[in-house]
C-alpha cells in the first residue's frame, strides 16, 4: 500500500491539497469541543475515574485524526482517522457491559470479542446498501440495544445512550448521503456527520461520567434502609 497516495472519498474534495475539504476539516473542532465539555463535567465529579478521562481524551484524538485525514487525505492519515474511532467503539462497548450492564471483566471482554465478530457479518450484509457507512451500523445497533436494556432496567445511563443512538441515526444518514446528493450539494453532507457524531460521542461520555463504576449495583431505596418508627 502506498501510504502517501491521495484518497478522494468525499463529495467536498475536488482535488489534492490540504485545503481541498475546508468544511470536513473545520468541523472536526466539534470533537474537541465535545471532549472539552465532557472534561469540564468530569473534573467536577467526586467519583471521577481515569478510565472515563481516557475516553474523553480519545474523543479529542478522534477529532485530530479525522482532521489529518480530511487535510492530507492519504493512507497514513486514513489510519489516523479510523483507528481511534475503532478503539472508542469497542472500548466503550466493553465499558458499557462492565459498568452499566454489570458483567464481570472476563465476560465483558468475551462479549466485546463476540461483538467484533458479529460486526464483521453485519458490515458485509449491509455493505451493498450503506456502502462504507456499513462499518458503523454494528455500533449503532449496539448503542441502541444496550440503551434499551438499561432503560428497561431503569438505569439512568439508558436515556443517555438512547439519545446518543437517536443522534447517531441522523449522523449516519448524512454520512451515507454524501455521495448520492453530491450533484446537488457541492459541499456534500459529510461535515454534518462530524458535528452530529461529536454529539453522539459526547452523550456517551456523559453517561460514563454520570454513572461511575458501581452504577450497575442496585442500592435499596432510602425508605427501605430506615428502621420503622415505633408507635
Amino acid at each position: 500500500m502506498d501510504w502517501f497516495a491521495p484518497i478522494d472519498a468525499y463529495c467536498e474534495r475536488l482535488g489534492p491539497g490540504l485545503s481541498a475539504e475546508p468544511l470536513n476539516a473545520a468541523t472536526n473542532l466539534a470533537f474537541l469541543l465535545g471532549a472539552a465539555v465532557a472534561w469540564r463535567h468530569w473534573r467536577t465529579r467526586p467519583d471521577r475515574d481515569g478510565i472515563t478521562l481516557a475516553f474523553i481524551l480519545l474523543v479529542a484524538v478522534i477529532g485530530v485524526g479525522s482532521f489529518l485525514f480530511h487535510t492530507f487525505a492519504n493512507g497514513w492519515s486514513l489510519l489516523a482517522d479510523v483507528i481511534p474511532i475503532a478503539v472508542f467503539i469497542y472500548g466503550f462497548f466493553a465499558l458499557a457491559l462492565f459498568r452499566f450492564i454489570g458483567l464481570r471483566p472476563a465476560l465483558a471482554v468475551a462479549g466485546t470479542i463476540g461483538f467484533a465478530v458479529a460486526a464483521q457479518v453485519v458490515e458485509r450484509l449491509a455493505g451493498p446498501v450503506l456502502g462504507s457507512s456499513a462499518s458503523y451500523l454494528p455500533a449503532l445497533l449496539a448503542l441502541g440495544g444496550i440503551g434499551g436494556v438499561l432503560l428497561a432496567r431503569r438505569h439512568g445511563a439508558g436515556r443517555w445512550l438512547l439519545a446518543a443512538a437517536a443522534v447517531f441515526v441522523l449522523s449516519l444518514t448524512f454520512r451515507t448521503l454524501d455521495t448520492p446528493l453530491c450533484a446537488g450539494l457541492p459541499f456534500g453532507t459529510h461535515f454534518l456527520w462530524h458535528v452530529l457524531n461529536a454529539v453522539t460521542l459526547t452523550l456517551c461520555l456523559m453517561a460514563a461520567i454520570r454513572f461511575p463504576a458501581d452504577s450497575a449495583v442496585i442500592r435499596p431505596a432510602a425508605s427501605a434502609r430506615r428502621p420503622a418508627r415505633r408507635k
